[in-house]
């Protein structure tokens, strides 16, 4: 300790201290933005933030929040589980790809949540997420898996949101996926709604009731997805 001009102590810092010190509020610091980036989504993927695009073949403009659509985030470890994928600390990054998906029923457009694939603690902020997932309400699926080669599927997306899951009458919510149509890039698909695989850029349309016309072929990603 050394004695200042006003006969105030002052402590005399060696260098090798001061280079500890920011390197231990470095770390800090890094973790901080880690689990701000987790819990806003905003520049996921390195992407820009930007406003939510729209499909390339506009979509109806009238869109229904109605009750059952929406995300419980309370059970979202539960349907991670049930969706047979793990709870991850962070993002993959052996596999990075994006899907679009979109759904109407009778022509009109159901909003995706955000925070698909999210686990949440008892404080209400995500605390783990899925290799399958959503960041925002633009109806963007983000595959970031930390083992590639592995296939995804719709029938996933619609576990981890928890819906269409056969408990209600067909065409609800939880109805099951019968009388559903799935279309990809536009062309219909055979195959049932659950096992249709997402892949890079596809734009998925999930339809019940009226088919919408025309059928959206595809969807404008944002830069750097």
């Amino acid at each position: 300790m050394a004695l200042g001009q006003y006969g105030v102590s002052a402590r005399i810092v060696e260098p090798s201290q001061t280079k500890e010190a920011s390197s231990v509020l470095n770390k800090r610091l890094a973790v901080a933005l880690t689990i701000s980036g987790l819990l806003a989504g905003a520049t996921a993927c390195g992407a820009p933030a930007q406003t939510a695009p729209t499909s390339a073949t506009p979509s109806p403009s009238a869109t229904t929040a109605a009750a059952g659509w929406e995300l419980d985030p309370a059970a979202g470890a539960r349907r991670i589980k049930a969706a047979g994928l793990d709870i991850l600390t962070a993002e993959g990054t052996a596999e990075h790809y994006h899907a679009h998906l979109d759904v109407l029923v009778d022509g009109k457009a159901v909003t995706v949540p955000a925070e698909i694939g999210f686990s949440f603690g008892a404080d209400g902020q995500p605390n783990g997420i899925s290799a399958l997932h959503t960041h925002d309400t633009s109806g963007v699926i983000h595959i970031e898996a930390p083992t590639a080669g592995l296939k995804y599927t719709l029938g996933q997306v619609l576990s981890e949101w928890g819906v269409l899951d056969g408990k209600d009458a067909s065409g609800a919510p939880h109805g099951g996926t019968g009388g559903w149509t799935v279309y990809v890039n536009g062309a219909k698909q055979g195959a049932p709604v659950s096992d249709v695989v997402l892949k890079a850029h596809d734009e998925v349309v999930l339809s019940y009731g009226a088919a919408p016309s025309p059928v959206p072929g595809s969807y404008n990603f944002p830069a750097g997805l």
